[in-house]
This record gives C-alpha cells, sequence and structure tokens, in this order.
C-alpha cells in the first residue's frame, strides 16, 4: 500500500509578523515546527504500515526551510518526500492550497491512502483535507479518531461527530483527516537521522505540474482575501489577593461578574 501524508511546517511561537500588504504571516526567519496535528497522521500512517507493509510518503508546501519537516517525518518513519516551493504558491488560502497540493499528489504518482492531520494551528480551518480530495476526485472521511480495519480495497474508521460516533467504510484510493486522540506521535528516532542526514529531498515548483496556469495558484488563485490578521497581544496585568477562603470566594466571584464571565 501507497500511503501519502501531508504535512505543514507552521511558526514555533505567537510572536510573527504579519505582511502588511497581502495581510499573510511572513515565514521566512521565523523559528517553526511541525503542525502538530501532522504528527498523529504520521503515527496512523505508521500504525497502518505495520498491518499492510507499504511505503509512506509525505508531502509539503511552504519555503525551502520546510524540508525541516520533511526531514522530522523521516525520522519517525517516512520514506521519502517532496515539498512544493515556488514563490507563485505564496500567499494561497485554503482553495488555492488544496488545489496546488492536489497537483504535487498527481504528480508524485497513485496513492492509495492520504492522511491528514485534522487542521493546521496557524490557519485552523479544517478545510484543506477535504477539499484536496475533491480536487483529486477521492472519497473522503474528516474527524477520524479510530481505525476499525484496514482490508484489502477499503477501510474501515471510526469518525467523530457532533452528537454521534458514525463507523464508515471508505474505498481506496481515498483521504482522511485525524484527530489528535487516534494515537500517541512516538518520538524521532536519533539513528533514523543520522541515516537520513543526507537523503535528497525533491523539490516541485509549478513548472513541474500539468496545469500551470497561475491564476489556480498563491494569491492569484485565492478567491478569499484576508482583511486584517495579527498576533494575539500579551496581556501580563494580575493582582494578588489575601483573605480567608470564604473572602477569597467572594472576590473571585465578584472579579468574575465584574469580567461579565457570569
Amino acid at each position: 500500500m501507497d500511503i501519502l501524508i501531508c504535512i505543514k511546517q507552521v511558526p514555533g511561537a505567537t510572536k510573527v509578523e504579519v505582511d502588511p500588504v497581502t495581510g499573510v504571516l511572513k515565514r521566512d526567519g521565523v523559528d517553526s515546527k511541525m503542525n502538530p496535528y501532522d504528527l498523529y497522521a504520521i503515527e496512523t500512517a505508521l500504525k497502518i504500515n505495520e498491518q499492510v507493509k507499504g511505503i509512506i510518503k509525505v508531502i509539503s508546501m511552504g519555503p525551502p526551510q520546510a524540508k525541516e519537516v520533511i526531514k522530522e517525518a523521516f525520522t519517525m518513519g517516512a520514506q521519502d518526500g517532496m515539498l512544493l516551493s515556488d514563490r507563485k504558491f505564496a500567499g494561497a488560502d485554503v482553495l488555492a492550497t488544496s488545489y496546488t497540493i492536489s497537483q504535487g499528489v498527481r504528480r508524485m504518482g497513485n496513492t492509495d491512502l492520504i492522511i491528514c492531520g485534522k487542521q493546521t494551528t496557524d490557519g485552523d480551518t479544517a478545510q484543506v483535507g477535504p477539499e484536496m480530495a475533491e480536487y483529486l476526485g477521492m472519497p473522503h472521511v474528516a474527524n477520524v479518531r479510530k481505525i476499525v480495519e484496514v482490508k484489502d480495497k477499503s477501510i474501515v474508521v471510526e469518525m467523530d461527530m457532533p452528537n454521534t460516533i458514525e463507523i464508515v467504510e471508505i474505498k481506496f484510493p481515498c483521504l482522511i483527516t485525524v484527530e489528535k486522540d487516534i494515537f500517541q506521535p512516538r518520538l524521532p528516532s536519533y539513528r533514523r537521522k543520522l541515516k537520513i542526514k543526507d537523503k535528497e529531498i525533491g523539490i516541485i515548483s509549478l513548472k513541474d505540474f500539468e496545469d500551470q496556469n497561475e491564476k489556480r495558484y498563491g494569491l492569484n488563485g485565492s478567491p478569499t482575501q484576508v482583511e486584517r490578521i495579527f498576533p494575539p497581544e500579551v496581556n501580563t496585568d494580575r493582582e494578588m489577593w489575601n483573605g480567608s477562603p470564604s473572602e477569597l470566594t467572594e472576590k473571585i466571584a465578584g472579579k468574575l461578574k465584574n469580567l461579565k464571565f457570569i
């Protein structure tokens, strides 16, 4: 089985700069990390691979520095990876991002199962996975919290819906997005890190795609634009109270009422 995991490099801190013209995050030179939800996607792929014995690949989109998260995926057990990187991809909204990654998936060849984390911590839309599947013309299931069974031609999963838990069987090729409770991600292997330190990571740009229409990528291909984005304000105000338990209880209750929390 060929399993492909979509991963992303996200800012590792809340203090990030915003481009005043485009309204997008300035990622160059910013401390970054792998999107936490993608760690669960990687672990899910590894668990499935223990049953079916195939190949695990990863794909990411971002600036050249995003190679680091692909290398991290290698240290966890992924065997191959590709980075989509081109200035013409910059500033993409979820629709343009989904289309770009779908073209990268086509470029990488046939895949039986695509696994994505539920969402990213820098966007929190949870839309890219399902939109990718629509562009690829494959069935998809979101909010997967459990892998029930892996069959020869399908996979049975448990979905975490708002009011119910649903069990769905979906045929390959397909795409799933996973919740953070599905598995506990393993730690990267130092031995694998030494093994893959010189491993080449291929870079795909717009010229490598079958569809090279620039109007479908980056800002040009984004029907939605960010009106305003800003880092959260840091509030360091604090109050120190002394008194008996009953006095402190009254003070806390009064404070919560004044702040209109209750």
